[in-house]
């Protein structure tokens, strides 16, 4: 079993006065729901740097006003296919998650290696102590906001204290280019804005994190599994963010890459209904 990855079929904890059935294994589920086609791989890792391509047309265009709209696309299409990495869901050997890690963070100046070990404490360890990804879950919603720009220095710092040997080469690799881009960008200022516009959203945007990825979906988190996150169901809004909305799905089984947790949601409603879950809807 790998860091990531949680027993299918530990029991539930419930309170003093009930005993909550244990979790359906992915056997039970359907075996079907570990299953990443060749063309599934290919689309998750090109969709980003497709997207680099067209904020560079768009900049070269003249139509700056798109781009932003670019970099939000940008931003899911990363945090989709990283983290689908980093629980080794997509096929990939050992030394390819290790570059796919490295180029998909650098495109939005980020550590991937930072990512891996810290969302992999994440899930052995919430809601304990010792997480600091985790951590804006227990803030109120103002001081989320507030922690943006602390948000991924800090991830770095926890993985680089208890990174050895070639981890800390790739985060020590990683942080030189998150820094020097923005310079090299400033630097050129005077003959293109493009790439300091570019680093300044990548950066600006990475401060909604814990936000919208940890407060939300965590914050009044309960005391089992099936309290501690939430699941956002609907039409648009799930297949906007390439199925990341279904969180409460993903913890519980995060050898399910994230093209299948819409189908895996759909199994599972029964039991969380059973056991008083309800799902929240969006459009």
């Amino acid at each position: 079993m790998s860091m990531a990855t949680l027993p299918e079929n530990r029991p539930l904890p419930g309170s003093a006065t009930r005993t909550a059935p244990p979790l359906p294994t992915l056997e039970e589920l359907g075996g079907d729901l570990l299953t990443t086609t060749p063309w599934q791989r290919r689309w998750a890792l090109a969709r980003p740097f497709l997207l680099v391509l067209c904020f560079a047309a768009a900049w070269q265009l003249g139509l700056w006003w798109l781009t932003p709209l670019v970099m939000f696309l940008l931003f899911i299409a990363i945090v989709t296919v990283t983290h689908d990495v980093v629980h080794g869901v997509l096929g990939l050997a050992p030394r390819q998650s290790e570059w796919g890690l490295f180029f998909l963070g650098a495109l939005l100046l980020e550590s991937g290696h930072a990512y891996r070990a810290t969302h992999q404490q994440h899930h052995r360890v919430f809601p304990g102590p010792d997480d600091p990804e985790g951590d804006p879950a227990r803030m109120n919603l103002w001081t989320a906001v507030l922690w943006g720009p602390l948000f991924l220095p800090r991830l770095w710092l926890w993985a680089f204290r208890r990174g050895r040997g070639s981890q800390r080469c790739w985060l020590l690799t990683e942080a030189i280019w998150a820094i020097g881009f923005p310079l090299v960008a400033a630097a050129l200022w005077p003959v293109t804005k493009g790439p300091a516009a570019y680093a300044l959203l990548a950066i600006v945007g990475s401060w909604v994190y814990p936000l919208l990825t940890v407060h939300l979906p965590h914050h009044g988190y309960g005391e089992t599994p099936l309290t501690q996150t939430g699941t956002l169901r609907g039409l648009v809004i799930p297949r906007l963010f390439l199925e990341l909305t279904y969180h409460l799905e993903h913890h519980l089984y995060p050898a399910v890459p994230s093209h299948h947790l819409a189908r895996l949601s759909a199994r599972l409603d029964p039991m969380l209904r059973a056991n008083g879950v309800t799902p929240k809807w969006a459009p």
